[in-house]
C-alpha cells in the first residue's frame, strides 16, 4: 500500500514560508501563529526525511531539498486553486466576504441582516460559516469573526462584547439550582472555564460533570432551547434568545470568557462596504 501523503496544511505552510522566507510572514498570510507554521514545516521535514530550511537569525534559507520542492508544491497549489475556481459563480456585483463561526452566523448575523440591508441596500454579502480555526485560513475574507483566545485569533483582531459565560435554559425549565442541577449539563468542548469550575465557584459539592458536549456555542444554545438541559455558553451567542424570552439565565458567578469572539478587518478592495458592515455589526452586538 502506498504511503499516505502528508497533510495539505504542511504543504501550505511550506509554500508560504518558502515565498516569504519567514515563518512570521507565512503565519500572517495563512492566519496561523508563527509557532504553528514552524511546527507544520518541521513535521513535513520529518516526514520527508530532509531539512527544507536553514533557520537563520534573521531569515530562512532554503536548502537544496527545499529549493527542489518549491516548484512542485507551488504548481500543486496553483492547480488546486484553478480547480476550485470553476465552482465559484461569476458575480457582476462585488461581494463583501465575511467568514464567521457557525454560531455567529446563526445567532448574531441571521437575526440582524435585514436591518443591515435596510440601511445599506447596495452592499452584497457572501457569508462563509466556519467551525475550526483552520477554516479561516482557507478563506480569503474581507472580515473575519472568529472564536478563540487572544493569542491565536490574529494580531489585528478586536474582542467583541459582551464576552462572558452564562448558564441558560428554555423558558419553563427550572431556574433555581436545587432543581436545575438535576438537568443534563451542556457544554461546548474546549472551554477553559467549564461546568466543574462554575460548580466550585458556587461552593457546591458533588457538582455533576457535563452530560452533553458540543462543538459550537450555537449548538449549546439550540439544545437548551429544545429543553435538552442547562447550557453553559457564551453571552454573545445567547443574548438574542435571552432578550426575547426564549431562554432564561440561571444565576452563576460573573465569569469572564477566556475564549471570546473577535472581529478582524482584512485587506480589501471594498473598504467602504467593509467599514459600513463593521460599524453596523458593532452597534448590533453592543446596542
Amino acid at each position: 500500500m502506498p504511503k499516505s501523503l502528508p497533510p495539505l496544511t504542511w504543504f501550505r505552510a511550506f509554500d508560504a514560508a518558502a515565498r516569504h522566507l519567514s515563518f512570521t510572514a507565512a503565519a500572517d498570510e495563512l492566519g496561523f501563529t508563527q509557532s504553528a507554521i514552524s511546527q507544520h514545516v518541521r513535521a513535513l521535514e520529518q516526514r520527508l526525511g530532509a531539512p527544507l530550511f536553514i533557520r537563520g537569525k534573521r531569515a530562512l534559507i532554503l536548502t537544496e531539498a527545499g529549493r527542489g520542492l518549491v516548484p512542485d508544491v507551488a504548481a500543486a497549489m496553483a492547480q488546486l486553486a484553478q480547480a476550485t475556481e470553476r465552482f465559484v459563480p461569476t458575480q457582476e456585483v462585488p461581494k463583501l466576504t465575511i467568514a464567521t463561526s457557525a454560531s455567529v452566523s446563526q445567532w448574531v448575523l441571521a437575526p440582524g441582516l435585514r436591518h443591515f440591508h435596510a440601511a445599506h441596500p447596495g452592499v452584497a454579502l457572501q457569508l462563509v460559516s466556519t467551525i475550526w480555526p483552520d477554516d479561516f485560513s482557507a478563506t480569503r475574507a474581507d472580515i473575519d469573526i472568529r472564536f478563540g483566545a487572544q493569542a491565536v485569533v490574529g494580531r489585528n483582531a478586536q474582542l467583541l462584547e459582551p464576552s462572558e459565560l452564562c448558564a441558560v435554559v428554555a423558558e419553563g425549565q427550572p431556574i433555581d439550582w436545587d432543581r436545575a442541577v438535576h438537568l443534563p449539563m451542556i457544554q461546548p468542548v474546549g472551554l477553559s472555564t467549564g461546568w466543574q469550575d462554575i460548580g466550585r465557584a458556587m461552593g457546591r459539592r458533588n457538582w455533576p460533570a457535563p452530560l452533553i458536549e458540543v462543538d459550537t456555542h450555537g449548538l449549546a444554545v439550540d439544545l437548551a432551547l429544545q429543553g435538552a438541559g442547562v447550557a453553559l455558553t457564551h453571552s454573545l451567542i445567547a443574548q438574542r434568545a435571552l432578550q426575547d424570552g426564549r431562554l432564561v439565565a440561571l444565576d452563576i458567578p460573573q465569569t469572564r470568557a477566556i475564549e471570546g469572539y473577535y472581529l478582524a478587518q482584512n485587506a480589501t478592495n471594498l473598504p467602504i462596504a467593509q467599514q459600513a458592515f463593521v460599524d453596523w455589526f458593532r452597534h448590533w452586538v453592543q446596542p
